[in-house]
């Protein structure tokens, strides 16, 4: 049986409408700032609270918006699940690295869109789960404009 990690995640946007990600320190995969919620500490808590401390991005928690829950393969540790509750950050951020964060990149979701090959350091969560709602968001959202024309 795999061990798993409870963990909340945060989808934040640039300008540009690129998704971040980040590399913490001593690891190789990209994934959504985030991390475990501390003793007493709700999901939509400790998603504002990392956010902040991984990236310097400070929003309100009420502000946060659900995604959904999923479960996917840890990214840098063997045999062990996360189950991730993914928030979204209203508006557009700025980002910089800090704390546990070694880099970060943001993902040019309309290349992805094009066809574009997406980066193989991605984690499982990213790729099963998250780019491929925010895919269905992005075409819902396209054909929605477009049946009023």
């Amino acid at each position: 049986m795999k061990n798993r990690i409870v963990v909340s995640a945060v989808c934040v946007f640039d300008d540009a409408g690129r998704l971040l990600t980040v590399r913490k320190r001593g690891t190789a995969m990209f994934m959504h700032p985030g991390g475990k919620p501390e003793a007493g500490e709700s999901a939509l808590q400790a998603a504002a609270r990392e956010l902040a401390e991984e990236v310097g991005i400070v929003v309100d928690p009420r502000e946060l918006q659900l995604m959904g829950v999923w479960i996917a393969d840890a990214a840098n540790e063997a045999a062990t699940d996360i189950e991730a509750t993914v928030f979204a950050a209203p508006g557009t951020w700025d980002a910089r690295p800090s704390g546990e964060i070694a880099e970060i990149r943001w993902l040019d979701l309309a290349a992805v869109d094009r066809g574009a090959a997406l980066p193989p350091d991605l984690a499982p969560l990213l790729t099963d789960h998250i780019l491929p709602e925010l895919a269905n968001k992005r075409c819902s959202a396209q054909s929605s404009a477009h049946s009023g024309d």
